[in-house]
Formats: C-alpha cells, structure tokens, sequence
C-alpha cells in the first residue's frame, strides 16, 4: 500500500498511520490508535525491566577473634545472602598488629567462617589483602 492511500485510509476510521520499522525494505507501518501504541510499547519495557535480576554485592565483616557461635549467626547470614543470589564480600578485619601476622593463619581465619556456609558457593575472587584486612569474594555456585 503507498503512503498516501494508507494515510487516507488511517483518516476514514479515525486513526493514526504509525510507523514499526522505518530501516526495513519497504518500511512498515500500522493503522491503530497512537495513544494505544505508546501504552502497549511501555507495557512491553516496563515487563522486560520486571525480568531482570539485579545482584548487589552483600558485605559480611568478622574479627580474628569472632567465635564459632557469632561465627554461625555470620555464616547463615551469607547463606541467606547467596541463596536470594547475591554476591558476598567476606571481610577479615584486622586492627593494629594483627595485620602483620603470617599469612597462612589469617587464611585460615577466613575459612573457619567459610565452614559453616550452609549453601554451595565459589570464589569468585580469592583472599586479597587491603588497608583493612584481607578480603574475599564468594557468589553461588550453579
């Protein structure tokens, strides 16, 4: 159909000529309400929006000398975090002279609390030391 007898017809009923596609070979074109178009396309963006999942990165911190029972009430906070499907940041904190102590036993802090995650997860980034600690990243293992 030509743009004008399309138009002219859009006219007779009362209605609009809206474009679909103006890149496709011929263009392509709808005779409808304009007002029922735009609320039908926001419809369509406002569903795709509702689909999406957005992840925050949760942030759990324990000190060197936590113990095992605040150490669960942590772990099942992590756990609750990843299975909502989070990504979670496990912080040492080391205050003072601690941050000097060997390596291997501040690892070895951090996964004490690691134990008691009750849900699958992975590493995403290893143990990395900061200006506050040392710092891990863990995110549900699929």
């Amino acid at each position: 159909m030509t743009k004008n007898a399309a138009l002219a017809r859009a006219q007779v009923d009362g209605l609009d000529l809206i474009e679909i596609s103006p890149n496709a070979n011929p263009p392509v074109a709808k005779i409808m309400d304009f007002g029922k178009y735009q609320y039908l396309e926001n419809k369509k963006t406002k569903a795709a929006v509702g689909k999406t999942h957005s992840t925050e990165t949760k942030s759990i911190q324990v000190k060197i000398g936590t113990g095992d029972h605040d150490l669960e009430i942590k772990a099942g906070k992590v756990s609750e975090f990843l299975r909502e499907g989070h990504r979670v940041k496990v912080e040492l904190f080391l205050p003072g002279r601690s941050k000097y102590l060997d390596p291997k036993f501040l690892h070895t802090r951090l996964d004490r609390l690691l134990k008691f995650v009750s849900e699958t997860y992975r590493i995403a980034d290893p143990p990395k030391r900061g200006p506050k600690g040392l710092t891990a990243v863990i995110e549900r293992d699929k």
